[in-house]
């Protein structure tokens, strides 16, 4: 018998009268579950008689397998069934947005280290891994493919079976860079680099699947897009749409990289072939193996200005290495493409974009979605351009921001209020940390480790601005669904609220029952359990659910409260202006005409809405043009850092951020949000990175793959700004990708800073910033 977890069921909000609605910071429903150690994650799933799943794959990143013997891991005890491609009962390709490149099982070749190779199912996780050590694989290792430059330019482009070629390039084009030239002062070249981020989730990939009796599945598994899951799913394992079930299980984190399968699939099969119910959980290692990371990146910068530090004109060469299946690089070059110059006015700009194929890891979605590593990049140059000039680095971007009315790049022209000067004056003018107190050497970079003791520390102070698409882009057909029920029970009237949604740690089910107190004018709101058997509500990454699928609430509440209206009307007459207030039905004067549950009289209304973004088009493949963004959301940050210039270590001090997000929905939940996106763009600036080498993960723990704790985290002072996006629902912006943008480039701008005060030739242009470019740079 299976154990129903508690992450599939939320409990009832009850708010007190009148607060709970939006602009108010109810408690998320999981919360208090989660500091307990109470919450069940996806890792926790169990079943009576349940097997365990694990999967072989390749310590190669390109190699061809000529023989595989799978019988001696048949022939333990305790072992149910050993898979390879050739058990795949339907379709043996599988991909993110319809690009069907990327095998179930290898077939024939691997083409990245770590590649699902074989499928094992036994009784416990120790038999299964024995397992899979018993598995035999005559190999034919060849040379990888690793360097996206090198693949660029090839006279002869690579075949893209061998994972050399170019999956993307999307150029951007306006006005003369020959005319941008000639009006320019000062021309500043610099090449950047940015190093592979991984999510670094906590829960990792796990999952449980049970056969039916009807021949299908139930799936409990972690991820972002349940039904673009189903969509790859169900034709690989043969079965129909309405033969899986899928209910959302918690997610312990996700940033994008649960948005590829991982071992979905995988799991299906076992239990198909089985017959019985499979669980799959990924230790730390197979994680780093098992999902997608943050594309790497090689750019080219150029920039013309005059000597009053206005722009002229920009060059940009980005190339964004993809690894080895496609996933979302596409969409990511894209992006990269469109905002690669930054929220400025440029009058002439040549952007070129590359995503490429090669045999390192696969890169997909990650938080900020190739608009992080351009940031990096445009950012850099900003500052750049005012050194050069001997200006301040903040009037330079200030005399070149946008503002509502100006055109970006792909000449889409920005609607809705864009007050990016002002909002660098308002972080500007914010108090400035206090000195450092080297009596305490838990204030110094490196900490109690004790290996300074305050010589050679400097102080450093950067600035970075990020814009940031929200909802995505391009074209497609963007929409969430909503199903929302009102009744009375034990009296009182209770909506249900039911999506796809994934809940990944954002406080979308907290932001889904304030819309619907405030729509229905009621107290009593349920999450329904995110499942498949209500429509599409989308991926939840690009900044999107509230917007979107907090839109569809939005609609579908609407007409739930037209129809009680309605209801009202038929009883008391014809009358304008009836309102729901507290549970309710208001006259047009105050008048209480009465309690919803009367109106309802034991009944039932329930209606369900889907919710469309204006539409947005692809860009020109020749000149990059065209309204390819639906929303656009700006932060802006000051980092300051204590560093240490002989040891090259760094202590970021301060890391202040204004931000606009159009309409604050829960204040508690967008700090947040504003909080870890900024400690994200922290770890990438001085820790994380992905150690590749020859095209072998050589870091694939949290020992060596580092992440900020709360001992590496700042304080932070945040101004948060309400300029209303007229075509959005409550005029809101999406609020969660924009600071991980901004807080790289401000943190390697304040490293610079520090570094110049000691002299030398400062060149730090690479993120993760290492000790030894702040020692060669000072």
């Amino acid at each position: 018998m299976m154990t129903v977890p508690r992450t599939t069921r939320f409990p009832q909000e009850v708010a007190a009268p009148g607060k709970g609605g939006i602009g108010e910071s109810p408690l998320r429903p999981d919360g208090t579950l989660k500091v307990k150690g109470e919450f069940a994650y996806a890792s926790d799933l169990w079943m009576d008689g349940m097997l365990w799943g694990a999967t072989l794959r390749s310590p190669h990143p390109r190699a061809i397998i000529r023989g595989i013997d799978i019988a001696p891991a048949l022939a333990m005890t305790g072992v149910h069934a050993v898979l390879t491609h050739e058990d795949v009962p339907g379709r043996k390709m599988y991909g993110l947005d319809h690009t069907w490149d990327q095998p179930v099982l290898a077939i024939g070749e691997v083409r990245h280290h770590g590649e699902p190779i074989a499928l094992v199912a036994a009784d416990h996780p120790e038999i299964a891994r024995r397992a899979l050590e018993a598995i035999e694989i005559d190999w034919e290792v060849l040379e990888p493919i690793t360097d996206p430059m090198a693949v660029l330019s090839a006279p002869k482009r690579l075949a893209v079976q061998e994972r050399g070629g170019i999956a993307r390039h999307q150029p951007v084009r306006v006005g003369d860079i020959t005319v941008g030239r000639a009006l320019a002062t000062v021309v500043i070249t610099e090449e950047f680099e940015v190093g592979i981020q991984d999510q670094a989730f906590l829960g990792p990939e796990s999952g449980l699947v049970i056969p039916a009796e009807d021949g299908g599945l139930d799936f409990y598994v972690a991820t972002q897009w349940m039904h673009n899951d189903l969509s790859q799913i169900g034709p690989c394992l043969g079965l129909a749409d309405d033969q899986i079930r899928m209910t959302m299980a918690g997610v312990g984190g996700a940033f994008g990289g649960r948005e590829d399968l991982s071992m979905q699939i995988h799991a299906g099969m076992l239990a198909m072939h089985t017959g019985k119910p499979v669980k799959m959980m990924y230790n730390r290692e197979e994680s780093f193996f098992g999902h997608v990371h943050r594309h790497p990146a090689k750019m080219l910068y150029e920039y013309g200005a005059n000597d009053a530090g206005k722009l002229t004109y920009a060059k940009v060469l980005i190339v964004l290495d993809g690894g080895a299946y496609t996933s979302a690089t596409l969409n990511v070059t894209g992006n990269a493409s469109s905002l690669a110059v930054g929220p400025y006015e440029i009058p002439h700009i040549e952007v070129d974009a590359y995503g490429i194929y090669t045999n390192n890891p696969p890169c997909g979605a990650m938080r900020g979605f190739g608009a992080v590593q351009a940031c990096f990049a445009h950012e850099s140059m900003m500052d750049k351009v005012a050194e050069a000039l001997d200006l301040d680095p903040v009037h330079v971007r200030q005399i070149n921001a946008v503002s509502q009315g100006s055109k970006l790049a792909t000449g889409q022209v920005l609607h809705a209020p864009t007050p990016m000067a002002e909002m660098l004056g308002q972080l500007r003018d914010m108090p400035m940390p206090p000195e450092l107190d080297a009596s305490d050497i838990r204030n110094l970079p490196g900490g109690a480790s004790q290996t300074t003791h305050g010589e050679g520390v400097v102080r450093g102070v950067g600035y970075g601005v990020g814009i940031k698409n929200i909802c995505f882009s391009e074209g497609f057909d963007d929409y969430s669904t909503a199903r929302v029920r009102l009744e009375v029970i034990a009296g009182e009237p209770v909506a249900l609220v039911h999506t796809a949604a994934a809940e990944v740690g954002q406080g979308l089910v907290t932001v889904e029952a304030q819309i619907a107190r405030t729509e229905l004018g009621i107290e009593r709101v349920t999450i329904h359990p995110a499942d498949n058997q209500v429509g599409d509500s989308g991926s939840s990454s690009a900044s999107r659910q509230t917007y979107m699928s907090g839109g569809a609430v939005k609609a579908a509440c609407e007409a739930v409260r037209q129809r009680v209206l309605a209801l009202a009307q038929a009883e008391f007459g014809a009358m304008s202006g009836l309102r729901l207030v507290g549970g309710k039905v208001v006259s047009r004067t105050g008048e209480v005409l009465a309690a919803i549950v009367d109106v309802l009289d034991e009944g039932v209304v329930e209606e369900t809405r889907e919710y469309h973004h204006r539409p947005t088009t692809g860009m020109d493949p020749v000149t990059g043009q065209g309204n390819s963004h639906t929303q656009l959301a700006l932060c802006v940050h000051r980092a300051v850092v204590d560093v240490d210039t002989d040891l090259g270590l760094v202590k970021v001090v301060s890391l202040d951020a204004v931000q606009d997000v159009g309409k604050i929905m829960n204040r508690l939940s967008l700090e947040g949000q504003i909080h870890g996106g900024s400690v994200q763009g922290l770890g990438l600036a001085v820790m994380e990175e992905i150690q590749v080498e020859d095209g072998k993960v050589r870091n694939p723990s949290f020992t060596d793959y580092l992440i900020p704790t709360i001992l590496d985290t700042p304080s932070q002072r945040l101004e948060i700004l309400e300029n209303a996006d007229p075509h959005a629902p409550y005029g809101l912006r999406g609020a969660g990708e924009p600071p991980t943008l901004s807080s790289t480039p401000a943190i390697a701008a304040a490293i610079r800073d520090a570094c110049r005060s000691r002299g030398g030739n400062v060149h730090i242009n690479r993120v993760p910033v290492r000790p030894e470019d702040i020692i060669r740079s000072s």
